[in-house]
């Protein structure tokens, strides 16, 4: 019979269901690999053709890794919680839950059909209250910790409890709060139950604080900076501005060098390491303090600024304040306080990763206040500027015109004096010349001084007069970790006089209560206020805020490893066997969102000894993205630009002024229009005059990213429908390299899926009846066979899967050539090619009458011998013109070969019974007769 795949693939598909063929042993003697796909939201829209991408290539390794012997958990779940479930619940009225199920369904149906061999028994769902619990728990561990910068991990806030009893906060060394209070231990003991917890939230892992967020107030939430692009919200395109609210968050910055150090530890993509370096930002340089000239009253009398430059303090010009710096207000006079206003009104409008960005536009606003340069003593003024931010070092900044070039085009733009700074030589040059303008300082004690030498003396003379110390500084801040939505994860804490507490941990998980709307309330607050009786006790509020996406997805491999343990997130054992991540996919752009959190979680779990990795993910791929491949017709306009009711071809379009029109890719085959169902696609189209080529309407082409939008998003659905899902897995892998962006055309695929029915060939006769011989193969089909078995192995554990695809392919055109139908050939080659073609292949493997399922064989052995070349085609010439070619053996002595070739029949012939006067042989390389 012909290969008919949907039987096959319908067949295969629920055998391994039924079978849980892909169930992970708890523990084994074979050795583990652990592969994991970033996992997906489930959308409304469901998959297309790219989001299979990277898990085709993690599945083709998986069962790769399968056939070799290891014990592969290879397991899928879905980050259920987020924006998009609820927008549409606003919209509707329809709980997140709902929606959320009917799109998982619509997933696993199309996951399923792709013949992907995950260990669904290990299924997770973050939505799901049994998951949340372990993400509420794991909140409450960083509440219930602190970071022990003499141990330099995280340790049980217990253990800080007992210094302040034992000595009060003089030798605690912690990652903190600024604020801090220094006390004895006879003051700790005099504190209040409600001052003791106030002072504690000042060292927990995840605390309330006042924080600059990015509000958006269409959508009623905290974003994130990567949920937001050039000051709208990346969903729904929303104005987003900076806001101060009282947040939770966590203490990822006490985690700084050891996430940038653990970089050095990994097999990760250099690019993505660099980013996570870039977001971290470790800066070596001094803090200094800045007297200020002022009669307000502020709770300091100086700006401390950070800088990497201290050698450079002698020219400062300026200091600069973020606009939502807390002295900002204070500090302003009253002839600065509309202009300042307006300033900070702009800088709202800005993300922080605008502000990081923007380097071509030059704004600010003078505040009217001066400080003191504590070196120079010079007095100097004190400005705002947006590209300064609050939470980057001390949120101000020392303004250096002379040596920096955006310092030197802030002062030339608001006619700062520009101080050059000089040693005792140019000093006296400068004082000779009276055409010499601008203001000069001398360097004082560093002249003369190397950088090294100048820093090191300047940061001695800082700490020496208490106005400065050498510092190291991270650009990364602390996570912000709350959003005031619904649909999240709830925060297991309660109010108690204005203070946070936690719930216990024998009530987690704590449920997310029903809700009328999933609006704001009238009064502000977020949804979980229209909770109806939702209080701790009975009387204590609950948090209402719920936390932020990355909650659920920063630790979801460790409940892979134990998916059901109602007694932990995973139990020891499992922990133990399992360890760590050895191969993840996903994209780039978690780089410094989930791959940070995930990285910041699972070294806060190893502190309190509850994992034993230190890194989550060995190695890392990112997939490319495969980009759609838009069709377009072309509408007439006329001369005042308004569209006509006719449409030209893409060749004649030159000829006409026209307008392009997005047109559904699935519609168009080959670049021609279907016109039939085109005017079914725009009905407004339907009595439209279509001017054709050659009897032929073609479509422009232009590569685009795949949306709805675009009407080029290609529904895999389709694709198997027609060709199969094995045809889908290697036209996906044969685009071209994993890691690259690549445009999908389905145009090709035809040649795949053809490919496939050669491959069903061989084991068929005619007359399509499975026939195979159990002579001994060939050297040809061995070395045919050989060949194909260490290319595969080779690329598969490079991670190249595209040219294993054209390697199939030259394979089976040899073995047809051969008319190869010896099993001891072909049941090899089902193996090896069974990762990138599972269904077809199972088939094949039980027609070999083999019962077990293909995906637990043992991959071929590759034998080096049938690759060594024993044979050379000897290019034979009568009279110095080639004749014809005989396959001898390199092992024969020349006068063995001219002896064979005497005798050839084909030979004689060209001698015509002559006798050679000479038979020159090169051997290994040609046979020359001369007559």
């Amino acid at each position: 019979m012909d290969y008919q795949f949907k039987e096959i693939e319908q067949k295969w598909q629920g055998f391994w269901a039924a079978h849980q063929t892909f169930k992970a042993e708890a523990t084994s003697a074979k050795p583990k690999f652990y592969v994991l796909d970033m996992f997906p939201y489930p959308s409304g829209a469901g998959l297309h053709v790219g989001h299979p991408l990277g898990y085709i290539a993690s599945d083709i390794f998986s069962r790769y890794k399968r056939l070799k012997g290891y014990n592969v958990l290879h397991p899928m779940g879905y980050d259920s919680f987020g924006l998009p479930a609820e927008q549409y619940a606003i919209q509707t009225g329809q709980h997140p839950a709902v929606t959320t199920e009917a799109n998982i369904s619509t997933y696993r149906r199309q996951l399923d059909q792709i013949g992907f061999s995950f260990d669904w028994s290990r299924e997770v769902r973050t939505s799901e209250p049994e998951y949340y619990k372990w993400t509420q728990w794991i909140f409450m561990q960083l509440f219930n910790s602190w970071y022990n910068l003499e141990t330099d991990r995280a340790e049980d806030i217990t253990t800080l409890i007992e210094k302040f009893n034992a000595a009060g906060s003089a030798d605690v060394k912690a990652v903190s709060d600024e604020d801090v209070k220094s006390f004895m231990p006879s003051d700790w003991a005099a504190m209040t139950a409600e001052e003791k917890q106030e002072e504690l939230l000042k060292y927990r892992l995840t605390f309330l604080k006042e924080s600059t967020v990015n509000w958006c107030a269409a959508l009623g939430t905290v974003l994130a900076n990567d949920e937001v692009k050039d000051g709208f919200s990346e969903r729904g395109g929303h104005p987003v501005e900076q806001k101060k609210m009282m947040q939770w968050s966590m203490r990822i910055s006490a985690y700084a060098e050891r996430l940038l150090q653990g970089l050095n530890t990994i097999d990760w993509p250099e690019p993505v390491k660099e980013m996570q370096r870039n977001w971290i930002g470790k800066s070596v340089g001094a803090s200094v303090r800045f007297k200020i000239e002022t009669e307000a009253a502020v709770n300091t009398d100086y700006i401390e600024v950070f800088t990497t430059r201290v050698d450079t303090i002698f020219g400062v010009s300026y200091v600069v304040l973020a606009p939502e710096h807390e002295l900002v207000s204070a500090l302003t006079t009253p002839e600065q306080q509309n202009s300042v206003k307006d300033y900070i009104e702009q800088t709202k409008k800005k993300s922080e990763l605008d502000r990081m960005a923007d380097t071509k536009t030059v704004s600010g606003a003078f505040t009217g206040t001066y400080v003191v340069n504590p070196v120079s003593g010079e007095r100097i003024q004190l400005w705002i500027a947006d590209y300064v931010l609050a939470g980057y070092g001390t949120g101000a900044v020392m303004g250096v015109p002379s040596g920096d070039q955006r310092d030197w085009l802030f002062a030339t733009h608001f006619n700062l004096p520009i101080v050059q700074i000089l040693d005792a030589q140019q000093e006296i040059e400068v004082q000779a010349d009276p055409t010499k303008e601008g203001k000069y300082i001398n360097s004082g004690f560093i002249n003369g001084m190397t950088y090294t030498e100048a820093t090191a003396t300047l940061n001695k003379w800082l700490e020496d007069q208490k106005v400065g110390k050498a510092k190291v500084n991270f650009r990364m801040r602390d996570a912000i970790f709350g959003r005031q939505r619904y649909w999240g994860e709830p925060i297991p804490v309660y109010f108690k006089n204005g203070l946070p507490y936690l719930i216990k941990e024998e009530e987690l998980p704590l449920l997310l209560p029903e809700v009328d709307k999933y609006l704001p309330t009238e009064t502000g607050e977020p949804p979980l206020g229209r909770a109806e009786n939702w209080t701790y006790e009975h009387q204590y509020t609950y948090e209402l805020s719920t936390m932020p996406g990355w909650a659920g997805s920063s630790w979801y491999w460790y409940r892979y490893m134990d998916a059901h343990n109602s007694a932990a997130f995973a139990g020891k054992e499992a922990i133990e066997y399992w360890k760590d991540v050895d191969l993840y996919i996903g994209g780039a752009e978690h780089a410094t969102g989930h791959l940070l959190y995930s990285r910041f979680w699972n070294k806060f779990l190893k502190d309190l000894g509850y994992v034993n990795e230190e890194e989550p993910f060995r190695k890392l791929i990112n997939q490319g993205m495969i980009q759609g491949r838009s069709n377009f017709v072309y509408r007439v306009v006329d001369e005042s630009g308004r569209g006509t009711n006719t449409l030209v071809s893409h060749g004649l379009k030159n000829n006409y002024k026209t307008s392009a029109l997005h047109v559904d890719v699935n519609i168009v085959e080959n670049e021609i229009l279907s016109i039939e169902k085109f005017k079914l696609f725009r009905p407004e189209f339907a009595e439209a005059e279509f001017i054709l080529e050659n009897g032929k309407y073609i479509c422009g082409v232009e590569v685009e990213k795949m949306s709805k939008s675009k009407f080029n998003v290609v529904n895999p659905d389709v694709l198997i429908a027609s060709y199969g899902a094995d045809t889908l897995r290697m036209y996906e892998m044969f685009l071209g390299p994993l890691e690259q962006s690549k445009p999908w055309n389905t145009n090709g695929i035809e040649g795949v899926f053809k490919f496939l029915r050669k491959f069903w060939r061989l084991f068929h006769n005619d007359s399509w009846e499975f026939t195979l011989s159990d002579a001994e193969p060939t050297k040809a089909e061995l070395k045919a066979l050989h060949k194909i078995i260490k290319k595969v192995q080779d690329d598969i554990e490079r991670f190249s899967f595209n040219t294993s695809v054209s390697s199939f392919m030259i394979a089976v055109n040899e073995l047809t050539d051969l008319k190869c139908n010896k099993r001891s050939i072909l049941q090899e080659l089902v193996i090896v090619l069974s990762p990138y073609a599972p269904h077809i292949t199972e088939e094949l493997w039980s027609l070999l009458g083999n019962k077990e399922s293909l995906s637990y064989a043992t991959y071929p052995e590759f034998n080096p011998a049938h690759l060594v070349e024993d044979e050379f085609s000897y290019p034979v010439s009568v009279n110095g013109k080639t004749r014809l070619n005989l396959n001898l053996s390199l092992t024969l002595e020349a006068r063995e070969i001219e002896e064979i070739v005497l005798a050839d029949e084909q030979v004689q012939k060209y001698l015509e019974g002559k006798t050679p006067k000479k038979v020159i042989i090169v051997k290994g390389r040609i046979v020359n007769i001369v007559v």
